[in-house]
Parts: structure tokens; C-alpha cells; sequence
């Protein structure tokens, strides 16, 4: 027989319902307790940088001609002919330098003469009663590019680009043919340095590694082609032989990788046998 308050309480269905789900809850383990803890593991985080040497350069030039400086009042009615004039001078230097670079053995596909700039200047004319007039011309400019895939050779086209009289030089880009190879020669590197930083920590603490739960880049392989700066007129005005010396170019890559660990102190550490045994 059921006590006397249990049976009253069995003939209300709703609270016979709420004292099972009560019992129930009561009798399960919290949600905390049943969780179970994550697996032990042991997380990496590596970097690698490697050097490599340039073996391609792109070679950066410009050509100008100007037209004749006149008032800044007359500078709207410019002579056409004048501007025609500077152009018919720019184009006849940068066909006369294209030229000299294919007689030296520059293949055509390798020079690559830009697009034509046409820009005001102002310049200080002649000083009259303590002022000077600002007087306005017009410059013409065309850049060259060079690209060179034979880095020995930098010497001599940077000597002929002098000969063909361009105005400036504006340095020298120094690059990789293949970069995504040298990109992943990096990305490797700092996989295999985080792979012997895993192993001799778990040699170190007597555990085993498992599986490779996570691999996560934490720098992508970062490349700059390095840069050198020349100027036409200090080459041109030098009277010593230059030399070129490309350097090199750094490559950093960095990963984080996390190994599951299978065992804890599955294996008596060899330090320890040996101090056992004596």
C-alpha cells in the first residue's frame, strides 16, 4: 500500500509527472560530471626563414625631353609644334635605346617602354628688379623597363642604359623566377622544425605523440623582392667601375601544430634505466 500523501499526489497527473522528471533529474549525473575531459595534446607553434639568391631583376628607367620654358601668361597658347618637337626627340632616344639593348643580346619580349607622360612643370625663370617669373614648359616622359634573367649580365646593361643616355635610372628589383617553390621550401621548413621541436619535447617528458589533431599557418610565407637604387648621373659621373651585388632574399614562414598525446609515461626514460642499473 502506498502512503496516504504519495496515493493523493498519484491522482493529480501533472504533479505524478513533475516528482518523475524531479526523480530523474535527481537520480542522473550533471552534465559537468558526465563530460569528459578533452584528450591531452600538445601544441607546437614553429618558425622558419630561409635565404635565397635572386636569379632575375627587372631594371627601371625613364627618358624625358622638355619643351622651351615660357610665361605662365602664355602657357595655354604653347606652340603645338614645339610639344610635337619634344615627342618626335623622346621617341627617336627610346627607339635608339631599344635598339642598342637588342644589339647586345636582349631579346625584344624583354624591353618594355611604357606609356607616354605629358605633365606641366614650373620653373624659375631670369631674375628681373629682385623677382623672378615663374615661367612654365612641358615635360615629355616615356619609362623603360628591362626584365633579366641572367643576373651576370647586370654589369653590362646597366653600363649600356647608361650609354644610351637615359635621364634617370631608378633602381633595380631583384626577384625569384619560381617564387611559389621557394614559398613552399619555407612553409616546409617551419612544418619540419615544428615536428622536431613535438618529438624532442616528447622524448624529453617520456610521452608519445598521436595523432596530428590541428595544423594552422600562423605567417603564410612573406616575400619581398629586394630593391637597389641607382643613379644615371652618379654612374655616369663616376670614373671606377661599378659593381653589383644582388644580396639575398628572405623567406619567413610559421605554422602551430597540435599532436594528440597517446600515452603518458608509456616508456621508462632512458636517463632513468641507466641511473637504475648502476
Amino acid at each position: 500500500m502506498l502512503p496516504l500523501d504519495h496515493a493523493k499526489t498519484l491522482r493529480h497527473p501533472f504533479l505524478a509527472t513533475l516528482l518523475g522528471t524531479l526523480v530523474v533529474l535527481m537520480s542522473a549525473p550533471s552534465a559537468s560530471a558526465s563530460a569528459s575531459h578533452p584528450p591531452p595534446s600538445i601544441n607546437i607553434q614553429a618558425q622558419a626563414s630561409m635565404d635565397v639568391e635572386p636569379d632575375k631583376a627587372t631594371l627601371k628607367a625613364r627618358l624625358w625631353e622638355h619643351t622651351p620654358a615660357v610665361a605662365q601668361r602664355d602657357s595655354q597658347t604653347q606652340d603645338s609644334d614645339a610639344l610635337a618637337e619634344a615627342r618626335q626627340r623622346l621617341e627617336q632616344r627610346a627607339s635608339e635605346l631599344i635598339g642598342h639593348m637588342e644589339e647586345i643580346g636582349l631579346a625584344r619580349d624583354a624591353i618594355n617602354a611604357g606609356s607616354l607622360n605629358i605633365r606641366p612643370e614650373h620653373v624659375n625663370g631670369p631674375s628681373q628688379s629682385n623677382e623672378r617669373e615663374t615661367l612654365v614648359r612641358t615635360r615629355l616622359e616615356r619609362p623603360i623597363e628591362v626584365a633579366l634573367n641572367d643576373l651576370e649580365r647586370l654589369e653590362d646593361i646597366l653600363d649600356a642604359l647608361v650609354d644610351a643616355g637615359v635621364n634617370s635610372l631608378d633602381g633595380v628589383q631583384f626577384d625569384l623566377k619560381d617564387r611559389e617553390a621557394a614559398t613552399d621550401e619555407a612553409l616546409v621548413k617551419a612544418l619540419e622544425k615544428a615536428r622536431h621541436k613535438a618529438q624532442l619535447m616528447a622524448d624529453t617528458l617520456n610521452i608519445t605523440l598521436g595523432e596530428i589533431t590541428q595544423v594552422q599557418e600562423t605567417q603564410s610565407p612573406v616575400f619581398a623582392p629586394r630593391m637597389m637604387s641607382i643613379r644615371a648621373d652618379s654612374m655616369e659621373s663616376s670614373g671606377t667601375q661599378a659593381e653589383y651585388h644582388p644580396g639575398i632574399i628572405r623567406i619567413d614562414a610559421g605554422v602551430n601544430v597540435q599532436w594528440a598525446i597517446t600515452e603518458k609515461a608509456a616508456r621508462p626514460h632512458p636517463g632513468k634505466d641507466a641511473a637504475a642499473q648502476e
